[in-house]
């Protein structure tokens, strides 16, 4: 229409930016990286019991699938 500006296309999706413009306090710094820190042990941590438990299912399954006399050959228990 004549006499309204031109206005550039905007985009589809809005791009929000991850990043904070403003200077964060010294103290609120060190607190999400506390928090952060945190949360990587807390996940490292889940991530060694879920390996482990994974490792000793395939050791169980090993256990029961394989030859009982590879284990326990004939007379290991006697000298």
């Amino acid at each position: 229409m004549r006499g309204e500006p031109v206005r550039p296309a905007q985009p589809q999706i809005e791009r929000h930016v991850m990043v904070e413009r403003r200077i964060k306090p010294y103290r609120e710094q060190v607190a999400e990286q506390e928090q952060r820190s945190a949360q990587t042990r807390v996940y490292r941590r889940n991530q060694i019991f879920g390996v482990v438990l994974v490792a000793s299912a395939v050791c169980l399954w090993w256990l029961f699938h394989t030859n009982p006399k590879w284990i326990f050959p004939v007379g290991w228990w006697r000298p």
